[in-house]
């Protein structure tokens, strides 16, 4: 089944515990403190590669989650890293937030996407050590890893793009080109979703073609199978139009390609800037050579036009090589510089926005935002005398203290910080 979109939650892994310890050993009775950091979480890559051409993997795998990092131990001793979830995707794949904004594109194998980064570990108790604090009882907590909801959506890699409407023939032109085996029944919209084709020309030469879903008019607005079928069409280096000459539903084969232009001009006008091959279809039929007369004088622009049969192969051989003449053209004007194919980490935006420290008061209740007081009481052990202290520091550190001075705060009123309460004294 072909899957062109799905929605996906990622979580990167929480950092490791750092570890409360001290050094015991025979004749050292009052060993210092040695506890560990605890291993960072790991993270949520996607990346792309050529072996898949759908996303209905991750449809039935909406939820995903790194490894977390482990707790660090006695001995000064870390915890290991948690394993980075690695998601492959097709190439061609688009990373959305969940309002649109596009964040990645994974247009080549070279790409890889850190969607959800892991959360640090916590630093053990060895870290606090100072020359004032010879014996910290406490020590940090892992962070939690980064969370989000992404948008996947598939846009088909392919050099051409077959254009036409439904029982124009694409589909019987891709199974005569390539090994593909495509659906083809006498009725509207027999291909439902994107058809590839690899075309082997000899002499190492070959291209990929993508028998698209057939337009209708108003696709531009959605119609029929619209954007579904539109998106893919931005891929593509070349366009081919796949036009019934015959006509045998009493069509006309000019009126049919100014109404393909005028769909693909109003959904992307840059659509109709790439070079492009006319495939005059069905001249096998009877009725073909007349209208191919009729669409020659309606028809004033200079993109090359190829007579063609699909169905019994006639001068299918000269237009492939003059889709090969286009690409290699494209081609030629995209080429890297060398050194550019090296893998490519990408990292997303952060999911959260920082923040500066904000005190609002309600009454006798004060409430605390901002992200490092937030992150700071998440990590700290607020279970242990040391750590409550240290954690005064730190709001000290923060000017949160002086935030509350100034709303007024008194002793025996209320704090609100992240998920903790606490009574100011």
């Amino acid at each position: 089944m072909f899957v062109d979109s799905v929605k996906v939650y990622v979580s990167g892994g929480r950092g490791g515990d750092g570890a409360l310890s001290f050094r015991r050993e025979k004749y050292v009775p009052r060993g210092g403190p040695d506890g560990g950091r605890g291993g960072d979480g790991g993270d949520v890559i996607f990346m792309a590669t050529s072996h898949k051409n759908t996303l209905i993997d991750l449809g039935y795998r909406p939820h995903l989650k790194a490894q977390n990092g482990s707790q660090g131990e006695g001995g000064r001793r870390n915890g290991k890293r948690g394993e980075p979830l690695l998601v492959e995707v097709p190439l061609g794949t688009i990373i959305k937030d969940e309002d649109g904004t596009q964040l990645a594109d994974l247009n080549s194998s070279r790409f890889q996407v850190v969607a959800a980064q892991g959360g640090r570990g916590g630093r053990g108790n060895a870290s606090f050590a100072s020359s004032r604090r010879r014996t910290p009882r406490f020590a940090e907590k892992g962070e939690p890893g980064e969370e989000r909801t992404l948008l996947l959506e598939l846009k088909v890699l392919a050099d051409v793009g077959m254009i036409g409407y439904p029982n124009a023939g694409k589909s019987t032109f891709l199974a005569r080109v390539s090994a593909a085996a495509p659906k083809i029944a006498d009725y509207p919209f027999t291909t439902l979703v994107p058809q590839l084709g690899v075309v082997y020309l000899g002499e190492e030469r070959s291209f990929v073609i993508a028998d698209l879903p057939g337009i209708i008019e108003g696709a531009h607005q959605g119609a029929g199978l619209g954007h579904h079928f539109l998106k893919h069409i931005e891929r593509t280096r070349v366009l081919l139009f796949i036009l019934d000459m015959a006509a045998v539903d009493g069509s006309d084969p000019a009126a049919d390609y100014q109404k393909l232009c005028l769909e693909l001009q109003k959904y992307n006008p840059a659509l109709l800037s790439r070079p492009r091959v006319i495939a005059a279809n069905k001249m096998d039929l009877p009725e073909a050579r007349d209208n191919l007369e009729h669409f020659k004088k309606s028809i004033s622009e200079e993109w090359p036009l190829f007579t063609v049969s699909a169905a019994t192969g006639e001068g299918v051989t000269g237009l492939l090589e003059e889709i090969y003449r286009c690409l290699a053209e494209e081609r030629a004007l995209h080429l890297q510089p060398e050194g550019t194919a090296e893998q490519e980490t990408i990292y997303l935006p952060p999911s959260f926005q920082y923040s500066f420290t904000s005190v609002q008061r309600e009454g006798d209740l004060f409430i605390v935002r901002g992200t490092e007081v937030e992150k700071a009481v998440r990590r700290i052990d607020l279970e242990s005398e040391d750590g409550v202290n240290y954690f005064q520091q730190v709001i000290e550190t923060l000017g949160v203290e002086n935030e509350l001075k100034k709303k007024g705060i008194k002793e025996g009123d209320t704090v609100i910080i992240g998920e903790h309460e606490f009574t100011f004294r």
